[in-house]
């Protein structure tokens, strides 16, 4: 949890076990985010290193940038900036660890963001062969590095033919919740088996499977959405919509045509 709580330690370790990130700079007062747009920019993200999260405490930074404005913005917060990925396309990795160290991994997950908010995944994603591999290894081997035990989701960026880390999340993460429908164990049960000392389960596919995040007002399409044949509906139970508030999800499988 230490590891992945603070942005800067997150990535000398991801970078310590051989995993690619985006260039990054740590940041603790103003002169350091001038000197580090320099180095890094003219396109880069600052980022508090703790506590932030679907896009809260950053600013996108260009060139011609206010930054003493954007160091205000975060309080002063010790920081990071990084360096803006013109990516591809972002995926994660489900890796779940046991207390006995056997680690079992979902399929890469396509995911897309609208307003740095999950709004959509797709499993598995389309990804070339040796790249999707390349990817569950990444997870894997971070997974060990850190002797973790649980589930663990690794983001990561696709640029070409390249696989960064973007993030580490110790826990049962957004982009795996089409797992209670879409594979044979969930992530969920999954995370109890493996701090219990359980076998781990079954992490196969049980097809092709979509999961679309209902967010503010999207919670309003439930009553249609509950008439869809093969429309898994999860609400969290939140009784104040707002704008960007997670307030459930729906999943469904897919033919191979890409239809429910």
């Amino acid at each position: 949890l230490a590891t992945a709580q603070d942005r800067l330690v997150e990535k000398d370790f991801a970078n310590s076990v051989g995993a690619a990130t985006a260039p990054y700079a740590a940041i603790d007062s103003l002169e350091d985010l001038k000197d580090a747009m320099a180095g890094i920019g003219p396109r880069a993200v600052l980022k508090t290193r703790r506590l932030g999260y679907d896009g809260k405490g950053q600013v996108m930074l260009d060139q011609g940038a206010d930054l003493e404005q954007a160091w205000q913005a975060l309080g002063g917060a010790p920081s990071i900036l990084e360096g803006y990925i013109p990516f591809d396309s972002e995926i994660s990795v489900i890796a779940a660890r046991g207390l006995d160290g056997t680690i079992g991994t979902y399929p890469a997950i396509a995911n897309q963001h609208k307003h740095h908010i999950l709004d959509r995944s797709e499993v598995p994603a389309d990804l070339p062969a040796d790249q999707a591999r390349r990817a569950i290894a990444m997870a894997t081997d971070l997974a060990a590095a850190l002797d973790y035990v649980g589930v663990l989701a690794v983001e990561m960026f696709v640029v070409g033919d390249e696989l960064l880390v973007n993030e580490i999340a110790p826990r049962v993460h957004n982009s795996g919740h089409w797992s209670i429908e879409g594979a044979v164990t969930s992530q969920f049960e999954q995370h109890i088996r493996a701090i219990c000392g359980l076998p781990l389960g079954n992490m196969a596919l049980r097809g092709r499977v979509e999961m679309r995040n209902l967010i503010g007002d999207d919670v309003a399409q439930v009553p249609a959405l509950l008439a869809e044949p093969g429309a898994h509906v999860h609400l969290y139970g939140k009784t104040e919509v707002r704008t960007g508030r997670k307030m459930g999800h729906v999943t469904r499988m897919l033919r191979d045509d890409g239809a429910a």
